[in-house]
């Protein structure tokens, strides 16, 4: 599973580990990412989609079709990119 998120776009970053020395070693910053299954009600299809928790209210707020579209059209999402479930 990629660590980025399907609706916002968010992905791993990174930094440094900064010691109380204030010696510097790289490390990753993870967003919180997992996968959710929704029924996608314009397509009459259950979909699963790689979501971090922004991504989530993100759906919340606009609504799974109109998140999607402007996903898309910010270039973040591609719909072959999309698993769907066969329920």
């Amino acid at each position: 599973m990629s660590k980025n998120c399907q609706i916002t776009g968010r992905r791993t970053m990174t930094g440094n580990n900064v010691s109380h020395s204030k010696r510097r070693t790289k490390r990753k910053f993870e967003p919180n990412v997992f996968t959710k299954k929704f029924y996608w009600v314009e397509e009459d299809m259950w979909i699963q989609l790689t979501l971090s928790a922004r991504g989530l209210r993100t759906i919340n707020k606009l609504g799974l079709d109109r998140a999607l579209k402007e996903a898309e059209k910010k270039g973040i999402l591609d719909f072959k990119d999309i698993v769907v479930l066969a329920m």
